[in-house]
């Protein structure tokens, strides 16, 4: 068992959780990016529509692309091992994709010596959880069908393609 562990990037030697040993590593620039997918019920879908993406609680957007931000430049308080970045970029949207559902997205980047695919899927997470948030009183049946990561590059592998640097 010692040796399944061991091939655990956050598992050290003797089994224990540990955080990655960075410091050997060069700095390179390492972006990533996250989706998350929310469904609407029609009903919810139509009200919010025709609210212009707004509620009592204010604009749904503009309030979730701050908090996806917050919360990819704090990932490290909220998973005990990623990192401090201070990071270089980050750039959440939100977009309609079809006639009941949103995609955000979260484009994260650093010069650093550890990757940002955490940050990038925090942000987008936090994005659709405050989208979640700020629209149940419209309806509880929304669903965060999917979040995922999209691709990343920089480091020893990418995964993906087509990011800008």
């Amino acid at each position: 068992m010692a040796d399944e562990a061991a091939k655990l990037s956050h598992v050290g030697e003797d089994g224990r959780p540990a955080m990655v040993d960075v410091s050997g590593k060069p700095a390179t620039l390492r972006v990533a990016r996250a989706e998350a997918v929310l469904r609407f019920p029609p009903d919810a879908w139509r009200a919010l529509e025709a609210r212009g993406f707004a509620t009592a609680k204010g604009p749904v957007f503009h309030t979730a692309i701050v908090a996806g931000t917050m919360a990819a430049k704090r990932t490290h308080d909220l998973i005990p091992f990623c990192h401090p970045l201070g990071l270089e970029r980050c750039d959440v949207t939100i977009e309609p994709a079809g006639q009941d559902t949103l995609l955000i997205g979260c484009t994260t980047a650093v010069h650093h010596r550890t990757g940002v695919e955490m940050e990038a899927l925090t942000g987008a997470s936090v994005a659709a959880l405050t989208v979640y948030d700020m629209c149940k009183s419209l309806s509880h049946g929304i669903v965060i069908e999917s979040l995922r990561l999209v691709e990343k590059k920089g480091g020893k592998s990418d995964f993906g393609s087509g990011l800008p640097e």
